[in-house]
């Protein structure tokens, strides 16, 4: 099978985060998404305004569990329940094991489409919702913000288009000569692009704005640009 760098194989219009993706993912996504931990510690540095004694905080999507396990960290000192929710069942061992020196913290098998929430001082979605299917996007929107308590956040961070197609030639142009200055080669930078069709679904900095004004947010601001990468803060 075609190879992406690290390690991962691919299949055309077939990406998946299953299989063995997790022992290189952490590597693999810090060198394919610019200043990947930046944001990490963006989220976490946000976190703060958010949470307190009893809060609850979601993670859609977590991954390798990197981000649940920074957010715990942070807040080791405060009875804070923390729920790392991820569908592929190999992400969610690595998960578990990355958490598992910290009891505040539960890391769910699950589809966010089919879970119910309980109610949430924060959740964060960190370059999640851009592989849910479009038609169905906006009912997870409106479920994010049905959940959260009033005053309560949302961090979308997310691979955003261009506004037009101009501005989305040069984005991408300087995309693939970030991904080169990584070290990846033109032809793993291909075959991840084949990988990602009808995978990987963005919306324009526009078209997130208006699915989370879709589900009620008013307040919203952009928290963090760099090219065609963008993190979103939404207070209910």
């Amino acid at each position: 099978m075609p190879d992406v760098g690290d390690t991962i194989s691919v299949v055309n219009a077939r990406w998946s985060f299953g299989g063995s993706v997790p022992q290189t993912f952490d590597q693999h996504v810090g060198r394919s998404v610019p200043q990947y931990q930046q944001g990490h510690e963006i989220v976490v540095a946000l976190s703060d305004f958010f949470l307190r004694q009893s809060s609850t905080v979601y993670e859609l999507g977590c991954s390798t569990g990197e981000l649940t396990r920074k957010l715990a960290e942070a807040n080791t000192d405060r009875d804070v329940h923390i729920v790392g929710i991820e569908i592929e069942s190999a992400m969610v061992e690595a998960a578990k094991e990355k958490t598992s020196n910290y009891p505040k913290v539960e890391i769910r098998e699950a589809d966010i489409l089919q879970t119910e929430f309980d109610s949430a001082d924060l959740i964060i979605a960190y370059y999640t919702i851009q592989f849910v299917r479009p038609a169905v996007r906006q009912l997870l929107f409106d479920k994010i913000y049905n959940s959260l308590s009033w005053g309560g956040g949302f961090l979308l961070f997310e691979k955003v288009r261009a506004p037009d197609a101009r501005f989305q030639d040069m984005m991408s142009s300087l995309y693939i000569d970030f991904k080169l200055q990584q070290g990846f080669t033109e032809q793993e930078i291909v075959n991840k692009s084949r990988s990602l069709k009808g995978v990987l679904e963005p919306f324009s900095t526009q078209g997130n704005i208006d699915l989370m004004k879709r589900a009620g947010f008013v307040d919203i601001m952009t928290v963090f640009k760099h090219l065609c990468f963008e993190g979103f803060l939404a207070i209910k």
